[in-house]
Protein backbone atom coordinates (compact mmCIF):
# COMPACT_ATOMS: atom_id res chain seq x y z
CA UNK A 1 0.00 0.00 0.00
CA UNK A 2 1.31 3.22 -0.89
CA UNK A 3 2.15 6.05 1.67
CA UNK A 4 -0.93 8.32 0.12
CA UNK A 5 -3.26 5.23 0.92
CA UNK A 6 -2.02 4.50 4.11
CA UNK A 7 -2.89 8.00 5.19
CA UNK A 8 -6.22 8.03 3.61
CA UNK A 9 -6.63 4.75 5.70
CA UNK A 10 -5.59 6.57 8.77
CA UNK A 11 -8.02 9.95 7.93
CA UNK A 12 -11.05 7.64 7.39
CA UNK A 13 -10.29 5.68 10.53
CA UNK A 14 -9.59 9.02 12.48
CA UNK A 15 -12.60 9.82 11.02
CA UNK A 16 -14.87 7.42 11.89
CA UNK A 17 -13.56 7.21 15.37
CA UNK A 18 -14.32 11.27 15.87
CA UNK A 19 -17.97 10.63 14.54
CA UNK A 20 -18.77 7.44 16.53
CA UNK A 21 -17.71 9.19 19.57
CA UNK A 22 -19.61 12.53 18.86
CA UNK A 23 -22.22 10.48 18.35
CA UNK A 24 -21.83 8.33 21.31
CA UNK A 25 -21.62 11.47 23.58
CA UNK A 26 -24.82 13.06 21.86
CA UNK A 27 -26.46 9.73 22.76
CA UNK A 28 -25.23 9.72 26.82
CA UNK A 29 -26.02 13.15 26.95
CA UNK A 30 -29.86 11.72 25.49
CA UNK A 31 -30.13 9.57 27.94
CA UNK A 32 -28.83 11.60 30.75
CA UNK A 33 -30.96 14.85 30.60
CA UNK A 34 -34.26 14.48 33.11
CA UNK A 35 -37.70 15.35 32.38
CA UNK A 36 -38.33 17.92 34.36
CA UNK A 37 -42.26 17.35 34.65
CA UNK A 38 -41.76 13.81 35.37
CA UNK A 39 -39.05 15.51 38.26
CA UNK A 40 -41.95 17.64 39.81
CA UNK A 41 -43.90 14.25 40.38
CA UNK A 42 -41.28 12.71 42.02
CA UNK A 43 -40.48 15.68 43.96
CA UNK A 44 -43.88 15.14 45.95
CA UNK A 45 -42.48 12.91 48.36
CA UNK A 46 -39.46 15.12 48.84
CA UNK A 47 -42.10 18.36 49.95
CA UNK A 48 -42.43 17.61 53.29
CA UNK A 49 -39.13 17.84 54.18
CA UNK A 50 -38.57 20.35 51.13
CA UNK A 51 -39.83 23.73 49.92
CA UNK A 52 -38.69 24.84 46.41
CA UNK A 53 -39.59 28.69 47.67
CA UNK A 54 -36.89 30.84 48.19
CA UNK A 55 -36.69 31.62 52.70
CA UNK A 56 -39.05 28.94 53.15
CA UNK A 57 -37.99 26.32 54.83
CA UNK A 58 -39.38 23.38 56.37
CA UNK A 59 -37.41 20.36 58.12
CA UNK A 60 -34.88 20.76 55.48
CA UNK A 61 -33.84 23.86 53.72
CA UNK A 62 -35.50 25.44 50.47
CA UNK A 63 -34.19 24.02 47.41
CA UNK A 64 -34.91 26.94 45.67
CA UNK A 65 -31.76 27.83 44.09
CA UNK A 66 -29.75 24.62 45.20
CA UNK A 67 -28.14 24.10 41.72
CA UNK A 68 -24.40 25.96 41.94
CA UNK A 69 -24.87 26.29 45.25
CA UNK A 70 -22.44 25.00 48.54
CA UNK A 71 -23.51 22.69 50.57
CA UNK A 72 -24.72 23.88 54.00
CA UNK A 73 -25.08 27.33 53.26
CA UNK A 74 -28.39 28.42 52.60
CA UNK A 75 -28.74 31.26 54.99
CA UNK A 76 -31.67 31.39 57.75
CA UNK A 77 -31.84 27.34 57.97
CA UNK A 78 -30.31 26.11 61.19
CA UNK A 79 -30.25 22.55 61.38
CA UNK A 80 -27.35 21.69 58.81
CA UNK A 81 -25.05 18.63 60.12
CA UNK A 82 -21.61 19.51 60.92
CA UNK A 83 -20.39 16.74 58.68
CA UNK A 84 -22.63 18.56 55.65
CA UNK A 85 -21.19 22.39 56.21
CA UNK A 86 -17.61 20.56 56.66
CA UNK A 87 -18.32 18.97 53.07
CA UNK A 88 -16.99 21.94 50.99
CA UNK A 89 -19.03 20.47 48.07
CA UNK A 90 -21.41 22.15 45.61
CA UNK A 91 -24.28 21.14 44.41
CA UNK A 92 -23.91 20.00 40.53
CA UNK A 93 -25.28 17.50 38.51
CA UNK A 94 -22.52 15.34 39.75
CA UNK A 95 -22.84 15.67 43.34
CA UNK A 96 -26.65 15.94 43.59
CA UNK A 97 -26.37 12.81 41.62
CA UNK A 98 -24.06 11.20 44.11
CA UNK A 99 -26.27 12.40 46.71
CA UNK A 100 -29.63 11.52 46.04
CA UNK A 101 -28.60 7.99 45.30
CA UNK A 102 -26.50 7.90 48.64
CA UNK A 103 -26.46 10.80 51.11
CA UNK A 104 -24.78 8.85 53.47
CA UNK A 105 -21.51 7.53 51.08
CA UNK A 106 -21.24 10.79 49.85
CA UNK A 107 -20.97 12.66 53.38
CA UNK A 108 -20.63 10.20 56.40
CA UNK A 109 -22.27 11.62 59.38
CA UNK A 110 -25.13 13.86 57.49
CA UNK A 111 -28.60 13.58 59.63
CA UNK A 112 -30.72 13.81 56.84
CA UNK A 113 -33.14 10.21 57.19
CA UNK A 114 -33.37 9.60 53.56
CA UNK A 115 -32.06 6.31 52.02
CA UNK A 116 -31.78 7.74 48.46
CA UNK A 117 -32.83 6.90 45.32
CA UNK A 118 -31.48 3.83 43.19
CA UNK A 119 -33.56 4.20 40.00
CA UNK A 120 -30.83 6.50 38.03
CA UNK A 121 -33.53 7.80 35.91
CA UNK A 122 -35.80 9.41 38.41
CA UNK A 123 -32.52 10.89 40.18
CA UNK A 124 -32.00 12.85 36.68
CA UNK A 125 -35.97 13.76 36.51
CA UNK A 126 -35.80 15.14 39.98
CA UNK A 127 -32.21 16.76 39.01
CA UNK A 128 -33.93 18.16 35.61
CA UNK A 129 -37.01 19.98 38.26
CA UNK A 130 -34.27 21.10 40.34
CA UNK A 131 -32.43 22.80 37.44
CA UNK A 132 -35.66 24.43 36.37
CA UNK A 133 -36.75 25.34 39.78
CA UNK A 134 -32.93 27.16 40.39
CA UNK A 135 -33.28 28.59 36.55
CA UNK A 136 -37.00 30.33 37.31
CA UNK A 137 -38.67 27.76 34.76
CA UNK A 138 -40.76 25.22 37.21
CA UNK A 139 -44.34 25.59 37.94
CA UNK A 140 -45.02 27.23 41.63
CA UNK A 141 -46.23 24.97 43.69
CA UNK A 142 -50.28 24.61 44.05
CA UNK A 143 -51.49 25.59 47.39
CA UNK A 144 -53.18 22.67 49.65
CA UNK A 145 -57.43 22.54 50.29
CA UNK A 146 -58.80 24.45 53.17
CA UNK A 147 -60.16 23.08 56.24
CA UNK A 148 -58.35 20.52 58.99
CA UNK A 149 -58.48 17.57 56.15
CA UNK A 150 -57.53 19.29 53.18
CA UNK A 151 -54.00 20.10 55.46
CA UNK A 152 -53.66 16.27 55.68
CA UNK A 153 -50.92 14.66 54.08
CA UNK A 154 -47.34 15.82 52.16
CA UNK A 155 -47.39 18.49 49.71
CA UNK A 156 -46.13 22.10 49.97
CA UNK A 157 -46.79 23.55 53.41
CA UNK A 158 -50.10 25.50 53.65
CA UNK A 159 -50.32 29.30 54.96
CA UNK A 160 -51.79 28.67 58.19
CA UNK A 161 -53.22 32.20 58.25
CA UNK A 162 -55.41 31.42 55.52
CA UNK A 163 -57.09 28.77 57.65
CA UNK A 164 -60.87 28.34 57.46
CA UNK A 165 -62.81 28.42 60.63
CA UNK A 166 -62.93 23.97 60.65
CA UNK A 167 -59.10 24.27 61.76
CA UNK A 168 -58.69 27.69 63.71
CA UNK A 169 -58.71 26.64 67.44
CA UNK A 170 -60.87 29.04 69.87
CA UNK A 171 -59.93 26.62 73.25
CA UNK A 172 -58.42 23.73 74.22
CA UNK A 173 -58.98 21.75 77.30
CA UNK A 174 -57.23 19.28 79.17
CA UNK A 175 -58.54 16.40 81.31
CA UNK A 176 -56.44 13.62 82.80
CA UNK A 177 -54.97 12.06 79.71
CA UNK A 178 -57.51 13.82 77.03
CA UNK A 179 -57.24 16.98 75.05
CA UNK A 180 -60.95 18.73 74.03
CA UNK A 181 -59.83 20.86 71.16
CA UNK A 182 -62.58 23.58 69.77
CA UNK A 183 -62.83 24.52 66.68
CA UNK A 184 -63.77 28.70 65.52
CA UNK A 185 -66.71 26.25 63.79
CA UNK A 186 -67.86 25.40 67.55
CA UNK A 187 -66.78 21.59 66.58
CA UNK A 188 -64.98 19.61 69.63
CA UNK A 189 -62.50 16.85 68.65
CA UNK A 190 -61.38 14.64 71.42
CA UNK A 191 -57.83 13.17 71.37
CA UNK A 192 -55.90 10.90 73.40
CA UNK A 193 -52.75 13.38 75.12
CA UNK A 194 -50.01 10.73 72.84
CA UNK A 195 -51.89 11.57 69.74
CA UNK A 196 -51.60 15.74 70.06
CA UNK A 197 -48.75 17.12 68.68
CA UNK A 198 -48.18 20.93 69.85
CA UNK A 199 -46.23 22.83 67.12
CA UNK A 200 -44.86 26.36 66.89
CA UNK A 201 -44.50 28.30 63.67
CA UNK A 202 -43.09 31.75 63.55
CA UNK A 203 -42.69 32.01 59.52
CA UNK A 204 -44.75 33.63 57.33
CA UNK A 205 -47.02 30.73 56.35
CA UNK A 206 -47.52 30.20 60.25
CA UNK A 207 -50.46 30.78 61.94
CA UNK A 208 -51.38 34.91 63.68
CA UNK A 209 -50.96 35.47 66.65
CA UNK A 210 -53.16 33.68 69.46
CA UNK A 211 -54.77 32.22 66.54
CA UNK A 212 -53.12 28.42 66.75
CA UNK A 213 -54.27 26.11 63.87
CA UNK A 214 -55.39 22.11 63.77
CA UNK A 215 -53.76 20.03 61.31
CA UNK A 216 -55.05 16.49 60.98
CA UNK A 217 -52.75 13.79 60.53
CA UNK A 218 -52.94 9.70 60.90
CA UNK A 219 -54.95 7.70 58.11
CA UNK A 220 -57.77 7.31 61.08
CA UNK A 221 -58.25 11.14 61.87
CA UNK A 222 -57.48 10.45 65.79
CA UNK A 223 -53.82 12.22 64.83
CA UNK A 224 -53.02 15.74 64.95
CA UNK A 225 -51.40 18.69 66.11
CA UNK A 226 -51.70 22.50 67.16
CA UNK A 227 -49.88 24.49 65.62
CA UNK A 228 -49.05 27.97 67.53
CA UNK A 229 -47.24 31.15 66.42
CA UNK A 230 -45.01 31.06 69.32
CA UNK A 231 -43.87 29.15 72.25
CA UNK A 232 -45.22 31.76 75.03
CA UNK A 233 -48.66 31.20 73.63
CA UNK A 234 -48.78 27.91 74.93
CA UNK A 235 -48.92 27.44 78.18
CA UNK A 236 -51.95 30.15 78.57
CA UNK A 237 -54.22 28.79 75.58
CA UNK A 238 -54.06 25.13 77.13
CA UNK A 239 -56.72 25.03 80.07
CA UNK A 240 -57.04 21.78 82.87
CA UNK A 241 -60.63 21.39 84.00
CA UNK A 242 -62.24 18.10 83.93
CA UNK A 243 -65.95 20.23 83.80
Amino acid sequence: MSNSSKTRVMINSLFCTIVAGVSLACAFQANAAGDPKRGAADFRACSACHSVEPGLHLSGPSLARVWGRKAGAVEGFLRYSNALKKSGLVWTEQTLDKWLENPDRLIPGNEMAFPGIKEKKARQDIMAYLKAVSEGKAPSAKSGQGGMMGMMGGGPMPNLKEADAEARVKAIRYCRDTYFVTTAANQTIKFWEFNLRIKTDSGANGPHPGKPVLLGAGMMGDRASVVFAGPAEISPFIRQSCE
